[in-house]
């Protein structure tokens, strides 16, 4: 199925993680495959990322962790989604997140989780699938 329109995603860090180097290159790899990318910088609150989503009328939240902190963050993210109305929209986790906890997230309502170990094509294919699928309804 051809896109019609450009994929929206916004990259996001929240919490006191300082180190953005990954959520950089995510940015720009997704950038090269042809989609629209907001980054919003490090250490923003929950409330800050939905709100950006919202405002930028994103169709991707990905949010990249290292602090080991995914599963409380997931868990606001999740709630605020649900709370202002963007339930919809996909949320994908990514960075330092232990493959143990990988279930649980999905359980929550995380629509993806990717590692260090996942591919940039993994994750370009997944946010294409999964957008295309969502039109499509």
């Amino acid at each position: 199925m051809e896109q019609s329109r450009r994929i929206r995603v916004l990259v996001a860090k929240v919490g006191l993680d300082g180190h953005d180097k990954g959520a950089i290159l995510v940015s720009s790899r997704l950038r090269d495959a042809g989609m629209e990318v907001i980054y919003t910088g490090l250490r923003k609150t929950v409330d800050q990322v939905i709100n950006s989503a919202i405002q930028e009328d994103v169709d991707v939240i990905g949010v990249s962790l290292l602090s080991g902190a995914h599963l409380s963050i997931a868990e606001k993210l999740l709630r605020k989604m649900e709370e202002k109305g963007i339930k919809d929209k996909l949320l994908i986790m990514g960075g330092v997140i232990p493959d143990k906890d990988i279930p649980e997230l999905i359980k929550m309502g995380v629509s993806g989780v990717f590692t260090q170990s996942s591919s940039f094509n993994e994750m370009i294919d997944f946010i294409r699938e999964r957008v295309n699928k969502a039109e499509s309804k």
